[in-house]
């Protein structure tokens, strides 16, 4: 958020801990969240494609598939050990995926490394070249390419932002 949007609401972030009725605070709480849905100058740090949350239309098979690539997202992974793992042949999963998903599996596996990438650009003070590593990508090259074509910005330019917009309270 810009230092407009942060500084709208500050003054009402700053009395929540004051505030000696709960009900006021959770008020307080969700006009503060109102405000920050309806400014136009928010941007993602990150999509919500890494987080853990599964939803309950999803197959099993592609819940299954979804958990593994979340808990094994910084090692190789191949298609044909994915599909081996809900009993499809390659072609057939990953046609299986890409309907019920509606993008292909490298996409969904590079949208999850890039989501703990920016957690971790954001979270800690790792090299890039660490992050990287780290987050299943295989070289840093391929890493900044990627990265920039998805944010619009390089791995340490999006840190950069980040440092510089982050406003404590």
């Amino acid at each position: 958020f810009s230092i407009d949007s942060i500084m709208k609401v500050y003054s009402t972030l700053d009395t929540i801990s004051r505030e000696p009725e709960r009900f006021v605070q959770f008020l307080k709480t969700l006009y503060i969240l109102y405000e920050l849905s309806v400014a136009d100058d928010a941007k993602s740090l990150s999509s919500g494609t890494f987080s853990r949350t599964e939803r309950e239309s999803e197959s099993g098979r592609i819940q299954k598939v979804k958990q593994y690539v979340s808990e094994h997202y910084s090692h190789s992974l191949k298609l044909s050990d994915l599909a081996e793992l809900v009993g499809m042949s390659p072609v057939s999963f990953s046609r299986f995926f890409h309907q019920r998903t509606g993008r292909t599996l490298s996409e969904y596996i590079v949208d999850i490394r890039l989501g703990h990438a920016a957690r971790m650009l954001v979270d800690s003070s790792m090299d890039i070249s660490e992050i990287c590593y780290a987050c299943g990508f295989n070289n840093l090259s391929n890493f900044n390419r990627i990265f920039k074509a998805r944010r619009s910005c390089t791995p340490r330019e999006f840190r950069a932002m980040y440092k510089k917009n982050k406003v404590l309270v």
